[in-house]
């Protein structure tokens, strides 16, 4: 760890910044594939399998995201970049939470550098991060085979520990100060995260990390 470098603010997207969520993404582009015929299977097996998708969350985040990104098997890779500044009008922008760019502002006023850690896929969140002023970020990324995505995602799956792993790699690589630096979160499952920051932040929290943050003294924001 480096006692004499730049501090960061580190965040989770869903649930921190703004209300949306993976299947939130995964609705939008159900409905726009490619005939109507196409659609509307897309859009029926969405919605059937969200609470399922529920589940699988609660039980364990690495689960989820190895089922829930399947269901973007077959999506062109030019069909999902194309919608993704629709995406970002229509369901990413309205969703920001009201205190999310004055606390990324202020981080930025004290020369906190802006990272960003989210389970969401690469392309999705493009246009979100410009528009947050995000320095730097690391989402999730889906494989392709001649165009079409596999339903595969490329390592490392960020979620959980693997999240707290990418930010000690980042810490060293780019001389960030840990013990100065923040980290954002609204779940129990970036705990790994949180711990190893000198400022963890629960936001909008869970009952578990509302608890945790409670029992540990740790700040307690609502964005909303």
């Amino acid at each position: 760890m480096n006692d004499n470098g730049q501090a960061a603010a580190f965040y989770d997207l869903e649930g921190t910044l703004v209300s949306t969520n993976l299947v939130h993404t995964l609705g939008f582009y159900a409905k726009r594939q490619q005939g109507l015929w196409q659609t509307a299977k897309k859009s029926v097996g969405t919605l059937a399998k969200l609470p399922f998708f529920g589940l699988t969350d609660l039980y364990s985040r690495n689960v989820f995201n190895e089922v829930f990104f399947r269901s973007y098997e077959g999506f062109s890779h030019d069909r999902l970049r194309y919608f993704s500044d629709e995406l970002f009008e229509e369901v990413l922008k309205p969703a920001i939470f009201p205190g999310t760019p004055e606390l990324i502002a202020q981080g930025k006023k004290i020369g906190q550098r802006q990272v960003l850690l989210t389970g969401a896929l690469d392309f999705t969140i493009e246009r979100l991060m410009d528009y947050l002023s995000i320095d730097d970020y690391v989402a999730n990324r889906l494989e392709f085979v001649n165009g079409y995505a596999t339903g595969r995602v490329l390592p490392p799956v960020m979620a959980s520990a693997t999240k707290a792993k990418w930010i000690r790699e980042y810490a060293e690589r780019e001389n960030i100060n840990l013990s100065e630096s923040f980290a954002y979160s609204d779940s129990i499952s970036d705990l790994p995260m949180l711990s190893i920051v000198g400022h963890p932040v629960a936001v909008c929290p869970d009952f578990r990390l509302k608890q945790t943050a409670l029992q540990h003294d740790w700040a307690i924001l609502d964005l909303k």
